[in-house]
């Protein structure tokens, strides 16, 4: 009898469980239904992508390459010289990702509130949410930045502890860019608004990540295993330097893409979850009986 309320209570646990797992594979496939009905959406991490690679480049270059700017990352270099660069190595980043994500969350709004967004449209909502992204990417280089000093200067408890720090900041900033994105806010304030959210949607955001992660990996590996197949085919078979050239090309063009559709599911991901974790009604793309059981209060 005495385990009696801890069994109901498992069993209470497994059901909320499930109801949350039911919920994110549905907003999941909703989320995809959105892209494939604008495509366009994949020029934001593809921008994105390319600035972040212009960065990596204005900082190794001038250090001396990548071997250099690891230098620095390890603390080759002397303390303030080393915290200043990756301070402003983490900005650049940062701003750059916080940049076309809101660009690619108010598209994704625009989208589900039943208008057609334009890639300008999208840049244009970024542009005017500047300061505030500006705001976030300083104190996200902050603790980026801290969070590294201390994980090499602490021992293996020290840095397994700095480790849960960093997936905590993690987890309370995961929906800071579509709160930036539709509230007229500062960086602190999206960041309260986002760990509130969060409590409210930690399950659905732990599992829709979790499955965008799982299953984008297991197409990364079977990308990697049919071009190897390919390339070993082209090298030791046909002895083609030429295909072995075409299957590098081809298998380095769909890792990208795999990359694009990852990061822009990512996103319009987070936009249903922060509108539904904030009370919107119906959105368009979203079938009405996932909206009626997502986010039900209670759950």
């Amino acid at each position: 009898m005495l385990n009696y309320p801890i069994r109901l209570n498992f069993f209470a646990f497994e059901r909320v469980m499930y109801e949350r797992l039911d919920r994110s594979f549905e907003l999941l496939k909703a989320s995809s239904a959105i892209l494939l009905k604008d495509r366009a959406l994949l020029v934001f991490p593809l921008i994105s992508l390319l600035a972040l690679t212009l960065i990596v480049a204005s900082f190794a270059l001038p250090l001396g390459g990548v071997h250099a700017l690891n230098a620095v990352s390890y603390g080759q270099v002397p303390i303030f010289r080393r915290c200043m660069t990756l301070f402003l190595f983490y900005l650049c980043q940062y701003f750059v990702i916080f940049f076309f994500n809101t660009a690619l969350v108010g598209a994704v709004m625009m989208q589900l509130d039943g208008e057609t967004p334009t890639v300008g449209d999208g840049l244009r909502i970024a542009v005017s949410k500047i300061y505030p992204i500006l705001g976030y990417a300083i104190i996200a280089a902050t603790v980026g930045m801290i969070l590294r000093v201390l994980q090499e200067r602490l021992g293996f408890v020290g840095r397994l502890i700095v480790g849960m720090l960093g997936v905590g900041w993690t987890l309370a900033t995961y929906l800071v860019v579509p709160v930036l994105a539709w509230r007229q806010c500062g960086p602190i304030e999206a960041i309260t608004e986002s760990a509130e959210l969060f409590k409210r949607t930690w399950g659905e955001s732990a599992i829709g990540e979790a499955g965008l992660g799982f299953a984008f990996a297991f197409i990364i590996f079977g990308v990697l295993g049919c071009g190897a197949a390919l390339f070993g085919l082209a090298q030791h078979v046909l002895h083609s330097a030429l295909l072995m050239i075409v299957v590098e090309i081809v298998v380095i063009g769909a890792l990208v893409l795999t990359a694009l559709v990852h990061a822009t599911l990512s996103g319009i991901y987070k936009v249903a979850l922060f509108r539904y974790a904030s009370g919107f009604g119906d959105m368009s793309g979203f079938e009405s009986d996932v909206l009626a059981r997502a986010f039900q209060r209670g759950d």
